[in-house]
């Protein structure tokens, strides 16, 4: 079988090197580049993100990231989010106690310091991963690597249960630090995950099988 071909979005966000090393591990054809005719062509978008909200949201906007993002969703084409590569895809954040940082706003939400004594939340942390999730499948009661201070702590959209829900609404992945946030969403095309999977070992190396399936 012919290996996925995957962009990973090199717009000036740190850590890309491990992200590409993680999906050839996994199975992909990698590509490093901010070429928007490559990346809106490629089989997956993988856009990592590191640092401050805003400064991640520029960057990404410099390159037109979001204009691709939009048009590969569009065209129902995989993207897979970050750490703040997932944050960046709410509404807005208020990081810093700026207010309202617009995001990409392909989901409602709000990007929130940690309710916790201990911040930046890093290390391991488990997850509640909704059933039916083609992510986790396997790896469902792992550990993985988290480093951030902030993230969406409620969840605005229909999920699995809700009257509301659509016939196949966003599958909606949990983690704890001080309180509740969202860990991972799957919604169609767009998948996202807080954590770092390129530094998750053996569980995120098959997170990231089972994203590239999905190809």
């Amino acid at each position: 079988m012919t290996s996925p071909q995957v962009v990973v979005l090199d717009y000036g966000s740190g850590n890309v090197r491990s992200a590409v090393r993680a999906l050839e591990r996994a199975g992909a054809a990698v590509e490093l580049t901010a070429d928007f005719k490559t990346a809106l062509a490629s089989d997956g978008l993988v856009v990592p993100g590191v640092g401050a909200f805003a400064s991640v949201a520029g960057q990404l906007r410099s390159v037109g990231g979001d204009r691709l993002i939009g048009r590969r969703l569009a065209g129902g084409r995989p993207v897979l989010g970050i750490c703040v590569g997932l944050q960046v895809l709410f509404d807005k954040s208020v990081e810093f106690a700026q207010d309202d940082v617009p995001g990409l706003g392909e989901w409602p939400g709000t990007v929130e310091l940690l309710p916790s004594n201990v911040v930046p939340h890093m290390g391991w942390n488990t997850v509640d991963v909704p059933e039916g999730s083609v992510l986790f499948d396997g790896i469902q009661h792992e550990r993985f690597y988290f480093v951030h201070s902030y993230a969406v702590q409620k969840w605005e959209l229909p999920s699995p249960g809700d009257p509301l829900a659509t016939l196949k609404p966003p599958l909606v992945t949990w983690s704890e630090h001080g309180g509740r946030f969202v860990a991972a969403v799957e919604n169609g095309p767009l998948t996202a995950t807080q954590f770092h999977p390129e530094k998750s070992g053996s569980a995120g190396a098959t997170l990231l099988r089972n994203w590239l399936t999905t190809l």
